[in-house]
């Protein structure tokens, strides 16, 4: 254990500086736009503003799920906003979200748009509006529910938890690591406990629990998330292993991880989403860069 930095808290908390690390330029005590910005609109039904991280992944899989199914008014147009440079913050954006954080959708469907902020809820509206991906029955509706919650209550702890101080906080504090890894490690066990009675989190169907939690922990056992396979030793989640690589496999999964997408492999980037043909374009620009 390192030894403790003699840090003692105050009687009253201010922020006099930022905290540093990756985030630091963005993080601050108070809510509100901090510019005035409209926010662009296309011409599909919905319209999507997000960031490929594992919460923007979530709606943009859910939506191409639902396109491969057919439903054309499923068809969407999907905006970058780059959280590092704080588009989360204009007015356009925090007047759908007024939490700053994406993913946000507006539904032009409805005869008056409707706003739908926080990626569960966004799931659950789209599950609700398509009568699909979230079984009819009382019995499977609430397991469905309850991993969806699950997974809105434990991935903070993956993300702003471990995430946060494995990868970018500014230094590394062994006592934060630690706990977090314990913690994930403890959520990876209850998903793997599951996966072992039954094939997807809420029984026998592919649902918006499975579309939620693989977009966190999925991608994790994949070796996507954090660079911390090894240390997490995530091969020993074997069922969350098979889970994670059947739905890996889906096409439209395939296609929805790559919406919004700003880092990792270039073949994998599809910063702005709004044709479906847009897919092919992105296959034909990197088959030019490799030739």
């Amino acid at each position: 254990m390192s030894q403790e930095n003699g840090y003692v808290p105050p009687k009253v908390w201010t922020w006099e500086k930022a905290s540093g690390g990756t985030f630091a330029s963005i993080n601050r005590p108070i809510a509100g736009p901090t510019y005035e910005q409209a926010l662009p609109v296309g011409k599909h039904p919905f319209q999507l503003y997000s960031m490929g991280t594992p919460n923007g992944v979530k709606v943009t899989v859910m939506l191409e799920e639902l396109l491969a199914l057919g439903y054309q008014d499923a068809e969407y147009d999907a905006w970058l906003i780059r959280i590092g440079d704080g588009d989360q913050f204009g007015s356009g954006f925090v007047e759908i979200n007024p939490n700053s954080k994406i993913p946000a959708l507006v539904d032009h469907g409805p005869a008056e748009p409707i706003r739908v902020f926080e990626s569960g809820a966004i799931l659950l509206y789209l599950a609700e509006r398509f009568g699909e991906f979230l079984p009819g029955s009382l019995a499977k509706r609430t397991e469905t529910l309850n991993w969806l919650f699950w997974q809105m209550g434990s991935a903070p702890f993956l993300g702003g938890g471990f995430g946060h101080f494995y990868a970018y906080a500014p230094e590394k504090i062994e006592y934060a690591i630690d706990r977090y890894a314990m913690e994930v490690k403890r959520q990876l066990d209850v998903l793997d406990r599951r996966l072992a009675e039954t094939p997807y989190l809420a029984g026998d169907d592919y649902t918006i629990a499975d579309i939620a939690n693989w977009a966190w922990y999925g991608q994790l056992v994949l070796g996507r998330q954090y660079d911390a396979g090894e240390f997490l030793q995530v091969q020993e989640y074997a069922h969350v292993q098979r889970w994670a690589r059947a739905i890996d496999a889906r096409p439209a999964v395939r296609r929805g991880r790559m919406v919004n997408r700003t880092f990792g492999d270039p073949a994998m980037q599809l910063h702005e989403r709004h044709d479906a043909s847009d897919f092919e374009t992105r296959t034909e620009d990197k088959r030019e860069s490799v030739e």
